[in-house]
């Protein structure tokens, strides 16, 4: 079982190509990582060595790809990765090509390649490498316009999906409107009944504590709370304003 299917999981987006980042943040005592390749300029080698460091600290390790691209999840989850977050999933057509690109034949459509870290190098027996794809990689779609919300019955439904991921911000920008609209909450709500009514756990990412915990509070399996470059730059500018104020006073 995912850590993900633990009620209050906490994450927080990668964004810093440094494996660093990913330390502090398994000593701080998040949970899992998600490793932004859509709004940060992380390539495949970095995504990797991010990927690496985030299990050898012992946290799941989920990657954002770019967009859906079989190819490209494929290369992320033999990197490693215990996931990945597909953003832009609209109809149950692309979740079920998101799914397929996570999972091996007959399931899907990813290459079998063994010798990757995935497959310990080679060393781990064919049919846990072909269980990693099958059974405990995760995929998980990200619900960003009012289309997907619509479709959310049937994406839920789509074997091989794993979990959703409501983006608020990017749904409230398709609708013309504020993440705190009321119709949005009541999409992202309907989007996260359905979830659990499939029996799958659903997602959702605050640039605050305050929001993460009240995502929790509504009933979200995991939330990711701010990010490393957010966190850097809060913690950045209330120290030199603490210095600046002291040194006025």
């Amino acid at each position: 079982m995912s850590i993900l299917n633990t009620p209050g999981a906490v994450g927080t987006w990668v964004k810093l190509p440094t494996i660093e980042s990913v330390q502090i943040l398994a000593h701080a005592g998040y949970d899992f990582v998600v490793i932004d390749q859509e709004h940060a300029p992380i390539d495949i080698r970095t995504a990797y060595q991010l990927v690496n460091t985030a299990t050898s600290e012992g946290l799941l390790a989920l990657v954002r790809v770019d967009e859906l691209r079989p190819a490209s999840i494929q290369r992320i989850l033999d990197a490693g990765a215990g996931g990945v977050l597909i953003p832009h999933i609209d109809t149950p057509e692309q979740a079920e090509l998101a799914a397929r690109s996570v999972r091996f034949p007959p399931l899907g459509i990813r290459g079998a390649g063994g010798t990757s870290r995935a497959g310990r190098w080679g060393t781990l027996p064919t049919a846990d490498y072909l269980a990693s794809g099958n059974d405990t990689a995760l995929c998980i779609p990200q619900l960003e316009s009012k289309l997907a919300i619509d479709n959310v019955e049937k994406i839920a439904a789509v074997a091989g999906v794993d979990a959703l991921f409501v983006g608020v911000a990017d749904l409230s920008m398709d609708m013309g409107t504020t993440p705190s609209d009321p119709e949005v909450v009541r999409l992202y709500l309907h989007a996260l009944k359905v979830a659990h009514q499939a029996g799958k756990p659903c997602g959702f990412a605050s640039g605050t504590a305050a929001g993460a915990r009240a995502a929790l509070d509504q009933g979200f399996d995991f939330v990711m709370a701010s990010s490393d470059t957010a966190m850097f730059v809060a913690e950045a500018s209330s120290v030199v304003g603490a210095v600046r104020n002291t040194a006025r006073s």
